[in-house]
């Protein structure tokens, strides 16, 4: 149990490291995935696109949601935006901060998919070879516009007996996929251009504002987490305090059974002490809505002084 607290208290104090770690996962994963996937192209004119642009945006739809869900810092984000403003005001920077490396995480493993299945070309050529230009193409030039569609539908099953040996169907084939990985290798050169320079520029900025904001968000991480503690440690006492009054009527008839009931006086003053006077619901409550309408300002010079 312990060493589960521990790793558990790792993960907590790194989530920045664990997220990374998790978005590296995901983008392997959609890789595997991927190659494990068996694609197999309708071939029919109305259906080719749907199915091919389906199968490369759907998937990096969901792998960027399930980023969004595994990132608490994405809950966090969304709670500091949404708070009323209170006694604290609401720094827009440190928000777009946040909200920037949410969606940089989040968008590693959908860039991933996008890129493999460019590179592999299969889904491109499905979704578009009925836009080819049949007149580009001698094997398509001399049919009816039914007839080259049908035909050019079919570019994706290579077994199929309207185009097995065909060499406008092969010739399709290779135009689309030279597209394809020529728009996979420019879009793989953006983002490595823009890492670069998102990574080689930032110097240039000004450097004790991204150290503010990157502080108070790693700040406001942490009070919640904080706070999520604290509220737990009260409730457990606040129910341990409740049950002993709750069986306070039954102390002489648990004694007489041989159960060991610690007496309420043991440690009530510890208790009370970290309750911190907050002894009835209506109170929990009030703080709690306090907590939430009117956050304190972050000024701890009173507390130090006392």
């Amino acid at each position: 149990m312990d060493r589960f607290r521990m790793i558990l208290q790792y993960f907590q104090s790194n989530s920045e490291s664990v997220m990374n770690g998790i978005c590296g996962l995901l983008a392997l994963a959609s890789i595997k995935i991927y190659t494990c996937f068996d694609f197999s192209c309708p071939c029919l004119p109305w259906y080719n696109m749907a199915y091919g642009l389906g199968i490369m945006f759907v998937p990096p739809i969901a792998f960027f949601l399930c980023c969004l869900i595994l990132n608490r810092q994405s809950l966090v984000m969304l709670e500091e935006w949404r708070r009323p403003q209170g006694h604290r005001r609401k720094d827009l920077a440190v928000i777009r901060y946040m909200c920037s490396s949410i969606m940089q995480r989040a968008m590693i493993a959908p860039a991933v998919w996008i890129v493999v299945t460019l590179l592999d070309g299969k889904c491109l050529i499905c979704a578009f070879s009925g836009s080819v230009d049949p007149e580009k193409f001698v094997g398509f030039a001399n049919a009816t516009p039914e007839q080259a569609q049908e035909l050019l539908a079919k570019v994706p099953c290579k077994d199929d007996e309207l185009v097995r040996n065909s060499t406008s169907r092969r010739a399709v084939a290779r135009y689309l996929r030279c597209w394809s990985q020529a728009l996979g290798w420019s879009i793989l050169l953006i983002l490595i251009i823009a890492a670069f320079l998102a990574r080689w520029l930032r110097p240039c900025f000004n450097q004790a504002a991204l150290l503010q904001t990157r502080h108070w968000s790693n700040y406001i991480d942490i009070e919640q987490k904080i706070f999520e503690e604290t509220c737990c440690e009260h409730s457990r006492l606040f129910a341990h305090k409740c049950i002993l009054h709750f069986f306070e009527s039954m102390r002489e008839e648990i004694r007489q059974h041989s159960f060991d009931l610690p007496r309420e006086e043991e440690g009530a003053e510890g208790e009370e002490d970290l309750l911190r006077g907050i002894t009835h619901q209506d109170q929990v409550n009030k703080l709690l809505k306090m907590w939430y309408y009117e956050k304190p300002p972050l000024d701890v010079s009173q507390a130090t002084q006392r």
